[in-house]
């Protein structure tokens, strides 16, 4: 559980800053040794000459470490004195978790279309000059948590033709967008299923999902229940529809020994996440309750207070329209 308390920032820098250092001094000292005794080993049994020692360290994947003392401090922090059940962090998450030690700036969109956000309204290279600048706002707003720029692509689209009433981006295209990716910023793919299902379209962006900086982002808003036509009437997503999701992410991550997925589940009403206290938390997985809609400050200030702070799950966030603020203030 959260203290009330919020921690003192110096007291805050100290501690993050000693838990950095042991962790370097482990890294150094720890990982290489063990990698270097078992080669030695290896020349005194004849397997390797020694001046082919450094040549013969096995190459392994990056090794991780969990901060478990940082990511509490980190979630004391944003709770910002929230000591409720809501504010329980679930399981500690797997080492590589970018979650809460970064927060995420994420510019939305689909390259097809200009309306549905800025990666469709602007050229790749002036698109992502505008993502680093704006990251560079939110660091100068809060200092505390580095700023890990991202890319939240639409790839299965809704729509009011065709049997599912959705459109899913041609590979292609999708490949096309992942070599812009420039900056090598974590990508979402996001999935308006229409009338059709998680489980019909997650398992075809596999071969993306796969790769270690892809994470999933799904819109309830578009998943219809019932014959009507999306954008008619606000969709839902049940607690089940959300565990299917994230079961089938912490597979990956468990299948390609991946760090931590993120899935982010868009809400602007009540309805359009159902039985949320259902939804299943694990350490392949992290959770993004994500404040959907636009409208005034004012509006969407009290709507997160709604719908999102009295249902967190894990962690929250926000989308900001900034075209349609000043036309509603």
């Amino acid at each position: 559980m959260y203290s009330s308390r919020k921690p003192n920032r110096l007291t805050y820098e100290k501690i993050k800053l000693n838990r950095c250092l042991i962790f370097i001094i482990i890294a150094f000292i720890l990982v290489p040794l063990s990698l270097i005794f078992q080669c030695c080993k290896e020349v005194l049994n004849g397997n390797i000459k020694a001046k082919n020692l450094v040549d013969s360290l096995p190459v392994k994947t990056p090794i991780f470490v969990l901060d478990t003392l940082d990511y509490n401090i980190r979630l004391n922090f944003l709770a910002n004195g929230d000591t409720s059940e809501m504010a329980s962090k679930g399981p500690y998450p797997l080492p590589g978790a970018i979650l809460p030690f970064y927060r995420i700036v994420a510019f939305y969109g689909n390259l097809y279309s200009k309306r549905m956000g800025i990666l469709g309204e602007y050229p790749a290279a002036e698109m992502l000059e505008k993502l680093k600048k704006e990251c560079q706002n939110w660091e100068k707003a809060d200092s505390a948590f580095p700023v890990k720029p991202a890319l939240h692509y639409i790839a299965v689209t809704a729509q009011t033709e065709g049997q599912n009433k959705n459109l899913r981006m041609p590979f292609h295209q999708i490949e096309k967008y992942f070599l812009a990716n420039t900056i090598d910023a974590p990508v979402f793919l996001d999935i308006q299923v229409g009338w059709s299902s998680l489980e019909v379209e997650i398992p075809k962006l596999e071969k993306f999902l796969k790769l270690p900086n892809v994470h999933l982002g799904i819109d309830p808003e578009f998943s219809m229940k019932s014959e009507i036509l999306p954008g008619k009437q606000i969709g839902t997503f049940d607690a089940k529809d959300i565990n299917y999701a994230s079961k089938y992410l912490s597979n990956l991550v468990k299948k390609y020994q991946l760090t931590p997925k993120i899935l982010v589940v868009h809400r602007f009403t009540k309805n359009m996440v159902t039985n949320v206290r259902s939804i299943k938390i694990s350490p392949e997985v992290q959770f993004i309750l994500d404040m959907d809609g636009f409208g005034t400050k004012e509006l969407k200030k009290s709507t997160y207070q709604r719908h999102i702070f009295t249902e967190p799950v894990q962690f929250t966030g926000f989308k900001i329209f900034y075209k349609m603020i000043p036309k509603l203030a």
